[in-house]
């Protein structure tokens, strides 16, 4: 993370770059769902000073136990979802080992009073912070109350089948449950990606596809092919597709894991091109095909199928 605000929707921003006096929700935040849009809103009403996010990057898991943390919303994308809620900022804080030996009151101290200026903080009542996760609500309140800062904790919203968690929805997205993931976030799941260049194979069987580089740290649904909606560089006109997420068992049973998009009844040279996906239906698992021509007979009756899905 630099130093430099990048002016996206709302400013991606460096401790150290945030305006100030802030009105901080302390979190993750990853898929924002509605116990997360809780926190945030008691930010943003009524705000003593600028409402901010805040969170730290990479994920702390990351780096003290070199676990790969996949994010639902990576933080070019969390702008935009951010921005409508009334925040103003997006505030990351690098983390780093130097940073997880940091005592919860010092970094309460630290960050969030002297370089942050936090008027009102908020979290959720699960929080944890500080060297070996040392600090929680409790102390949170304390120091708020020795420093005459706001700490308002929101309790953790519950729905029939349990708590509101970032979890659930990876659970509903592994199982290539579109809809309940949907549910849960309050919005439908989306990935970006920049089109590059393939191998041109799709062309040779009559179904060219654009092969989409997404960022590595983006949480994607379940291997298989999915009706989708396609945006290109943000218009506002959705465009039918069909996805494939996986490997190509058929072509190149060895190759890694692609993201692949036909756009339905277009002929657009997209390389190079920006690229807004949001699966709409998972309609089969990936399978090897004993020969090409039948892999292109499955996906002209993909096509007929998203078609349907997709009431084009």
């Amino acid at each position: 993370m630099s130093g430099v605000c990048t002016q996206l929707v709302i400013p991606l921003c460096s401790p150290k770059q945030a305006k100030t006096p802030t009105s901080l929700a302390l979190g993750s935040f990853d898929g924002l769902h509605a116990g997360h849009r809780k926190v945030i809103e008691v930010v943003v009403n009524d705000a003593p000073g600028i409402p901010s996010v805040v969170s730290f990057w990479p994920h702390p898991r990351e780096i003290l136990y070199s676990e790969p943390r996949l994010r639902l919303d990576l933080p070019s994308e969390k702008t935009s979802l951010l921005s409508p809620l009334g925040v103003k900022q997006l505030i990351l804080v690098p983390f780093n080992l130097g940073l997880a030996s940091v005592r919860a009151e010092d970094f309460f101290h630290e960050m969030l009073i002297q370089t942050l200026n936090a008027r009102r903080i908020a979290v959720g009542a699960n929080f944890r912070f500080g060297h070996n996760r040392e600090g929680d609500v409790n102390t949170l309140r304390e120091l708020g109350k020795t420093s005459g800062v706001e700490i308002l904790v929101m309790p953790i919203l519950k729905d029939k089948e349990g708590r509101m968690s970032s979890s659930r929805i990876r659970k509903a997205l592994a199982e290539g449950n579109l809809k309940r993931a949907k549910s849960l976030m309050g919005r439908p799941y989306k990935l970006t990606g920049r089109v590059v260049q393939g191998r041109g194979l799709g062309s040779k069987i009559g179904w060219p596809t654009a092969n989409l580089q997404v960022d590595g740290r983006k949480f994607l649904p379940c291997l298989g092919v999915y009706a989708a909606f396609a945006w290109i560089n943000k218009t506002k006109e959705p465009l039918p597709a069909v996805i494939n997420l996986g490997p190509q068992p058929t072509v190149d049973p060895c190759s890694p894991s692609a993201v692949e998009v036909h756009l339905l009844n277009q002929k657009k040279d997209l390389l190079g091109e920006n690229l807004t996906i949001q699966p709409i239906k998972k309609l089969r698992d990936q399978k090897r095909f004993e020969s090409m021509e039948d892999l292109s007979s499955q996906i002209g009756l993909d096509a007929e199928v998203a078609l349907r899905h997709l009431r084009i």
